[in-house]
């Protein structure tokens, strides 16, 4: 089989690509171990996705925003950040701007089926479900992937988009920056007694972090890091007692608290490819930067790579030219990393001095929230940089 572009991952940020280059005369094939229903009917995975205002821009572009029901749609008003037992808080709002909310929050579930039905939906695209990469190669001429069940796919250009523990990355034999906080992360809702006002909280306690995502009435998604043994001893106990315990972890912010979902635990791994590109080859969404959760920037980043890829791609191809130059990849590349880099190193930093424990670690940690809430220009920036939008 013979395409244009064949792209190895089937999650939101192949599926996004596949729907942007869909339909522009380039045939493109998607990839995916999973079965197509999988796909198709994505299950709850615990994760809420926090979109920028780019991002959503991206969606609607796609015709993926309207395919997303209403009710897996939450405002972001304002965000706050809390430190050990003080009450103080840092806080990020729209002061001062046009737009009345930080972002809004989607459910990844949701956000994963609208954007396998744009994709589907494409002229050009073909999906491939169900199937291993056996083995892959890449030339000066392009790209030949190997399947489990023995078909062969060639075409002009790569895409990896396989998760931050990318195969095809490291089959295209490139590095990653690998970081790993030696902390489980457990994702779940719940309902609460008392109302959030839209508010996400991000309290870096001592000895556990927990964020509360603001969901639609008196529900939020709860983000727990914890060391692995602590994590074991949560996971095993019943609903009843998991509500009691987070509400008691949490103290009492909101109130009572009772699970309304499964809970499900990733380990907290950060991963930086070490180059975007290869001969005939490119990463894209976690397969290139594969974010730590507290700045919630992972996903905005795959919307954004994918569209910059699939802009410079479309462009070449409507004038003819090969979509798969060294050029056009480094250029890609370049962008992407200039994007992507300042906030990832940002992002670990912040990590690593907001989980220390000692003397000194906790009087940072203190001083850089009352500075941050001081210092108006640098606060409008980040501001600007959780929205992606340029505001006032």
């Amino acid at each position: 089989m013979r395409f244009d572009v064949a792209i190895v991952g089937g999650g939101p940020a192949g599926l996004a690509l596949a729907s942007s280059l869909g339909g522009s005369g380039l045939t493109v094939a998607v990839i995916e171990q999973q079965p197509e229903p999988a796909l198709a009917e994505a299950g709850f995975d615990g994760r809420e996705i926090a979109l920028t205002h780019h991002s959503q821009a991206i969606l609607k572009a796609l015709g993926a925003w309207d395919l997303i029901p209403e009710d897996s749609i939450s405002p972001l008003r304002e965000a706050r950040v809390l430190n050990g037992g003080s009450g103080y808080a840092l806080r990020f709002d729209t002061s001062g701007r046009a737009e009345s909310e930080l972002g809004k929050l989607v459910s990844n579930h949701s956000l994963r089926r609208a954007l396998y039905r744009t994709a589907i939906d494409r002229p050009g695209v073909t999906l491939l479900a169900g199937t291993k990469v056996l083995s892959l190669s890449t030339g000066l001429e392009g790209a030949e992937v190997t399947l489990a069940n023995g078909e062969k796919i060639e075409a002009r250009l790569l895409v990896a988009a396989d998760s931050r523990f990318s195969r095809a990355r490291e089959a295209l034999g490139i590095a990653a920056e690998t970081r790993d906080f030696g902390k489980k992360m457990m994702v779940c809702r719940l309902r609460h007694e008392a109302p959030h006002q839209g508010v996400a909280t991000e309290w870096f306690d001592y000895g556990q972090t927990i964020a509360m995502l603001p969901l639609n009435g008196n529900y939020s998604s709860a983000v727990i890091t914890l060391p692995p043994d602590e994590m074991a001893a949560l996971e095993a106990m019943d609903e009843a007692d998991f509500g009691v315990e987070l509400a008691r972890r949490y103290r009492q912010r909101l109130g009572a608290m009772t699970l309304v979902s499964s809970r499900h635990v990733y380990p907290l791994v950060a991963v930086y490819a070490e180059r975007f590109c290869a001969s005939r080859a490119v990463l894209i969404g976690d397969a290139a930067v594969g974010m730590h959760p507290v700045t919630a920037h992972g996903f905005n980043f795959g919307l954004r790579g994918q569209a910059a890829l699939a802009g410079l791609v479309l462009e070449a191809h409507a004038a003819g030219r090969d979509i798969g130059t060294p050029h056009l990849l480094r250029r890609y590349a370049a962008g992407h990393r200039q994007a992507t880099r300042p906030l990832y190193l940002a992002t670990n930093a912040t990590a690593l001095i907001f989980t220390q424990e000692g003397p000194g670690a906790r009087l940072l940690r203190a001083a850089a929230l009352r500075l941050g809430n001081h210092l108006r220009p640098v606060q409008q920036r980040i501001v600007s940089q959780l929205m992606e939008s340029r505001g006032a």
